[in-house]
């Protein structure tokens, strides 16, 4: 019989790799909190009308990428894809709207799942981090989001990112930016991909995101949506630029940014790395002032971003960066004989309840054994127990880094490791 095996395109994370993944998140919650946002945890699944609605039908996520199903109810639910159409919905749903703005939140190792080819960095089901800010419309509001994202990547020491800003603009200046988009891509038409054929009429400007080496080769020529638009979006980017220079942030504009999402509208942008191959961008996002709009909500304003986390670990690890390394306990009891295996285990439990990392024999191993695994686990004391020593009262604590010894009562052993 075969060993069952994880679904292709997931990934365990083992013990050994675990604690890579709490030092990120200890960092982006700190950041956060420097910056104002708190936590939001949305459900695993939501409604597919949510997706078709805020990402749009149009889009790769929605026709070829979502996990969806009916349940035994007869509804439709799909598997999170991505994190700011829920977010937007728990927005409305909780009534936040209601409290001062702007609202700031942010989700953390929040599982997101794509149908898509497993390659490097990409994963069916991934992990994401992400921050939406809600409520204010200044440019100061998308800098300071593009900042955070980049105070994260340095606080945890991430070198040779670029990045790359555009604007999309808004529904006023897009018709006349699909308007040009059509007359240039009509004589391409046959040549492009079926997807992007029906895209040509309903939504032109996904075709500039198709990945289709054919349709890529294209739109090199098509028309630039930062070349259409109108006085209010043009100002509101050069404002975004202003405060991005005012933060010491290095961008180059890129125009082919348009992001696969249909929320999107005015600022988008993506922190690229050049050190991980074509799946380049670690982080993504941009203003999105109609989806809650389009939820059912008011016309509410709004500026985020999604950053993978298995992307940026695979980035942290071409740039060599060094993770904390996990501390082994305070102190190891090697315990041989059953009264001092169950003293071993009483002491454990007391200097636990005590806040002290403490750990003991579970294996009926030699003490030579113990003590050989307490090094191997990174143990800073060992202390040995056996009837003799439970007989006199009195144990050794060994400190494993220089090997001295300091003989205790044992009923002091408490006391002295706190």
């Amino acid at each position: 019989m075969q060993n069952i095996r994880a679904p292709k395109g997931t990934k365990d994370v083992l013990p050994s790799e675990s604690h890579k993944w709490h030092y990120i998140e200890s960092v982006m919650r700190e950041t956060c909190a420097l910056y104002g946002a708190r936590e939001l945890r949305t459900p695993i699944i939501e409604h597919t009308e949510l997706f078709l609605r805020g990402v749009g039908d149009t889009t790769d996520i929605v026709q070829k990428e979502m996990y969806t199903f009916e349940d035994k109810g007869g509804r439709s639910i799909t598997l999170k894809p991505e994190g700011t159409a829920g977010m937007a919905r728990a927005f409305l749903e909780n009534n936040l709207y209601s409290d001062t703005q702007p609202t700031k939140l942010y989700y953390l190792n929040s599982p997101t799942f794509r149908y898509e080819k497993p390659q490097a960095g990409r994963l069916r089901e991934h992990h994401q981090f992400g921050i939406e800010t809600v409520g204010a419309y200044g440019p100061e509001t998308d800098a300071e989001v593009i900042t955070l994202a980049l105070s994260i990547f340095e606080r945890l020491g991430v070198k040779d990112l670029l990045l790359h800003i555009n604007s999309i603009g808004c529904p006023k200046c897009r018709r006349e930016y699909n308007a040009a988009l059509r007359e240039y891509l009509k004589g391409y038409l046959p040549q492009m991909c079926e997807t992007c054929q029906g895209r040509f009429e309903k939504n032109p400007m996904r075709i500039i995101d198709c990945k289709e080496p054919g349709c890529r080769q294209i739109v090199k020529g098509a028309p630039r949506t930062i070349d259409y638009l109108c006085d209010d979006c043009r100002a509101h980017f050069e404002g975004v630029k202003a405060y991005l220079d005012a933060a010491g942030a290095e961008y180059v504009i890129d125009p082919d940014i348009v992001r696969g999402l249909d929320y999107y509208t005015g600022t988008v942008f993506e922190v690229i790395s050049n050190r991980i191959g074509a799946q380049g961008a670690v982080c993504a996002g941009g203003r999105y002032n109609g989806l809650i709009e389009e939820l059912g909500g008011q016309s509410i304003p709004a500026v985020g971003f999604g950053m993978g986390m298995e992307r940026l670990l695979a980035v942290m690890e071409v740039n060599e960066v060094k993770f904390p390394v996990p501390e082994g306990p305070t102190v190891y009891f090697a315990a041989m004989g059953d009264r001092p295996r169950v003293k071993a285990f009483e002491l454990t439990k007391k200097l636990r309840d005590r806040g002290v990392s403490a750990e003991f024999d579970h294996m009926d191993r030699s003490f030579k054994a113990q003590f050989k695994y307490a090094n191997k686990i990174g143990a800073k004391y060992t202390v040995a127990l056996g009837d003799e020593e439970l007989d006199r009262g009195m144990v050794k604590a060994k400190c494993m880094a220089d090997g001295s010894e300091k003989e205790l009562p044992i009923e002091a052993l408490t006391e002295y490791f706190i």
